[in-house]
């Protein structure tokens, strides 16, 4: 093998295509229990979307099942029962990237920015980010963005403040870039259609141009994940077998170069579909019924443990 397709490989992250589907899923318990540094949090149950309110007891079970995984949690908005998340994962011990949802409508939009500083004011926000994906869907303009970073930093002045979008957003608007503590970049190879043989390094080059961009300002990945079902795009296919290699793949890499990632998701979303395709539903680690999608549940004979 040339010295070229060794570093390709090397890049490319573990090889996984020998081993058989056990073994894979072997492998996926193995770095799952191992733990990650953030999860994206889906709240939202079969039947429900965004509008719906949601309630403290499904909030708790949902953390509940996911604080032996990661030390870090994200929400994305401050409204309808979603402020409760960062308020319970700080009861529970863990960290908080929390979020306010900006859109077109004003009145929706200062609710949110108005409960982003009412949680970093009690405490429960150890990284506020203002918008996700804004500029992406066109619905401010950057002025407008730049003025509700401009409000939440001056309210915030002990909390790093950041704005969540594309990583490429960071290179085209030098402007916001400057504005944020923190850079927080979505990176995902699927959405571009990347097959999954190259999907780290295509990973890996996203975040170094989010890293160019921030000119030594932090980068965290807010965003990356792989769906399990649905229609694929261009090279990138959805399957059980590619979603665990990418989620190995991007904890390793994680681990081993220090990058702090969000993986997104955290529980399957129904509702998604309509925005996303049929590929919406299919982006958590666990489904929506909240069970383990990629092994099989527990069960206890004898005092033992046992994978059925």
């Amino acid at each position: 093998m040339s010295y070229r397709a060794d570093k390709i490989m090397a890049l490319s992250g573990k090889n996984l295509d020998n081993k058989t589907l056990k073994g894979l899923q072997n492998y996926f318990k193995r770095v799952l229990k191992n733990g990650m540094h953030g999860l994206c949090f889906s709240p939202y149950e079969e039947g429900q979307e965004p509008g719906n309110q949601l309630s403290e007891e499904q909030i708790r079970r949902r953390l509940t099942i996911l604080k032996p995984y990661t030390k870090w949690v994200r929400s994305f908005s401050c409204t309808e029962g979603n402020e409760l998340i960062p308020v319970i994962a700080k009861e529970m011990g863990m960290k908080t990237l929390v979020g306010a949802w900006l859109g077109n409508d004003a009145e929706i939009n200062k609710k949110e920015i108005e409960g982003l500083k009412n949680l970093a004011n009690k405490g429960c926000v150890d990284i506020a980010a203002v918008g996700n994906e804004v500029m992406y869907r066109g619905d401010l303009t950057e002025e407008e963005l730049l003025a509700f970073i401009k409000d939440v930093k001056n309210n915030l002045t002990q909390v790093p403040v950041g704005y969540v979008d594309a990583y490429y957003e960071f290179t085209k608007r030098p402007k916001i870039t400057e504005a944020c503590d923190v850079i927080l970049a979505n990176c995902y190879p699927y959405w571009e259609g990347c097959s999954i043989e190259y999907s780290l390094i295509y990973m890996k080059d996203m975040f170094h141009q989010a890293m160019k961009a921030a000119k030594g300002k932090k980068v965290i990945i807010t965003e990356t994940g792989w769906p399990s079902q649905g229609e694929g795009l261009s090279g990138a296919m959805p399957s059980t077998e590619n979603a665990m290699k990418y989620f190995i793949n991007t904890q390793l890499w994680s681990k081993e170069d220090n990058i702090d990632i969000f993986y997104f998701s955290s529980f399957d979303e129904s509702w998604k579909v309509g925005a996303e395709g049929d590929v919406g539903a299919y982006w958590g680690l666990w489904d929506k019924n909240e069970k383990p999608k990629f092994y099989s549940t527990p069960i206890v004979f004898k005092n033992k443990k046992l994978f059925v």
